[in-house]
């Protein structure tokens, strides 16, 4: 079986003879642009011999260049119509293997995770997934992953910007985040309404958090018109109950803020901080 990953025409051709059809559910575009493909892979540089992650593999375009390379893949597909594709295209390959279903589902049982990870992320799931990721502590060395532009944007906004929210912070608190490339809607089949960008992220070390800092980073941002004050209170309420108002102004004088701040001013330094006075606040 050969596929040309490379035209729309002859996927679309592909596809219609093996009788599989694109699920919008699933959010699937194959990335048909070859060096975009390639200089993805060149950007995870992981060496010969290391086991990657792939996470939505579709028809193995990203996956056989991985496995050229010497790597070892774990691929995980949610498309039963791919599957039955990707098993005939490399199940006799040592290095291969694949897990079915929801990778939202599966990945857990599947630890210890290599030290990289990979993937042509579906839009409708990838900050999800890397927010899971991040929150259950499996932290890749390195992560190579195309993503929605709004999305990676995100992922790399600082304090003070438009884009900063709680998945920034969540990133940066695991990862330091570096946008590789926007790529444009045409390198995909079917082609997407907006574009995408390739993100790159590398694993911080000596990275320890409170168990309380990321429910409390989620917290902060869930109301942003809100001022930290009243999102803090709401956060503190059902943990200290009548003593919330007194915890919350300690806290917020602890930290040398007034309350009136709002969640998107906030650096990672100064959620880190709110997350160690409430940890270490006794009453």
């Amino acid at each position: 079986m050969k596929i040309n990953y490379n035209s729309a025409s002859e996927l679309r051709a592909f596809l219609e003879q093996e009788h599989l059809g694109m699920q919008k559910k699933f959010g699937q575009n194959f990335l048909i642009n070859p060096q975009v493909r390639n200089d993805l892979v060149k950007a995870l540089d992981a060496p010969s011999g290391s086991e990657v992650w792939e996470i939505g593999p579709g028809l193995g375009a990203m996956t056989a260049l991985l496995l050229e390379k010497g790597l070892i893949v774990k691929a995980f597909e949610i498309d039963n119509g791919f599957i039955r594709i990707l098993k005939q295209l490399f199940a006799e390959d040592k290095n291969f293997s694949l897990i079915e279903g929801d990778a939202m589902k599966t990945w857990k049982m599947q630890l210890p995770a290599g030290k990289y990870l990979l993937g042509n992320l579906p839009y409708n799931v990838a900050a999800a997934l890397l927010a899971d990721f991040i929150e259950k502590k499996n932290i890749f060395s390195r992560i190579v992953v195309t993503v929605q532009k709004e999305v990676a944007l995100r992922m790399a906004a600082c304090a003070g910007s438009p884009d900063y929210s709680s998945f920034s912070v969540l990133c940066a608190s695991a990862y330091k985040v570096k946008p590789l490339m926007v790529i444009r809607r045409e390198s995909f089949y079917p082609q997407p309404n907006v574009d995408s960008m390739g993100v790159l992220l590398e694993k911080k070390e000596g990275c320890e958090y409170p168990a309380v800092f990321y429910p409390l980073v989620r917290s902060l941002f869930s109301s942003r018109r809100k001022t930290i004050k009243n999102n803090l209170l709401t956060f503190l309420s059902p943990r200290f109950n009548r003593q919330a108002k007194t915890v919350c102004a300690d806290i917020l004088s602890q930290n040398a803020l007034n309350g009136n701040e709002r969640a998107e001013k906030l650096d990672m330094d100064a959620f880190l901080s709110l997350a160690k006075s409430i940890d270490n606040m006794r009453i």
